[in-house]
């Protein structure tokens, strides 16, 4: 994973092995790339994933078998660092190159414009039909994002959506041939950066505060409801296959 600077527009490529999925190392790296786009040069941000993954969502490998207490830590480190890209001052576009599942569909909520690429894959926050629900960071950034009308199919339901069903619902704000996503999400950036200032910065901050307030006040106590969720027979049956499932495929 690193930064790139194109003129006005940084790049966070994210390149961190199988499907980019999302581990303590992921995501440690995730918030010091994050910090370095804010503290420098560039007036906005392009965060793409490589291959035909953006991310495929959490580790599972890694995280099935975290007792209660490590895996509120690791979630209260995922929150944390979605809740910092959210709260991020510069504008920021996510360049969708491939499968965005559950974690990576969630880090992509988190930027001001999605751009997604016309390809066979899906994006989708699918945590429902592993039988786990959402944390305050989750639940209160995709209010924000989606429109209110897709959200019993995007989160209650859990659906993964094709491309252009993903622009229908309102989950992404464009649709790009895969040779050009990325200039097209650089394009899409260098606009937001031309008008990127304290403006831009104060109008931002304005329309996520209620969810950011929200995430502050539900945190503990819907973070104990999620790993209900998580720790319910029935979710870590269906994780534990799913891990299972990413092992023989490795």
């Amino acid at each position: 994973m690193r930064l790139e600077l194109r003129q006005d527009v940084a790049i966070v490529r994210l390149e961190a092995g199988r499907a980019n999925a999302m581990g303590t190392a992921f995501l440690t790296k995730l918030g010091d790339l994050v910090d370095a786009f804010e503290s420098g040069d560039a007036k906005a941000g392009v965060v793409i994933g490589y291959e035909k993954f953006f991310s495929a969502g959490l580790d599972l490998t890694e995280v099935v078998g975290y007792d209660r207490d490590t895996m509120r830590r690791f979630m209260g480190a995922f929150e944390a660092v979605m809740s910092r890209v959210f709260a991020c001052p510069k504008p920021l576009v996510a360049a969708i190159n491939g499968h965005a599942l559950a974690g990576g569909c969630v880090l992509a909520v988190q930027a001001d414009v999605r751009v997604m690429t016309d390809a066979p894959v899906k994006i989708g926050l699918n945590e429902t039909q592993l039988g786990i629900g959402m944390p305050a960071a989750v639940v209160e950034s995709a209010r924000t994002a989606l429109p209110p009308a897709s959200l019993q199919a995007l989160i209650a339901e859990g659906r993964l959506f094709s491309p252009h069903e993903a622009l229908a619902a309102g989950l992404v704000d464009e649709v790009a041939p895969a040779a050009s996503l990325e200039s097209r999400a650089l394009e899409r950036a260098a606009l937001l950066a031309s008008i990127a200032g304290p403006g831009y910065t104060q109008v931002k901050a304005a329309i996520r505060a209620p969810a950011r307030e929200r995430m502050r006040a539900n945190a503990e106590s819907e973070l104990e409801r999620w790993l209900d969720t998580w720790f319910s027979d029935n979710a870590r049956a269906k994780i534990s296959a799913a891990a299972t499932r990413v092992r023989k495929g490795a």
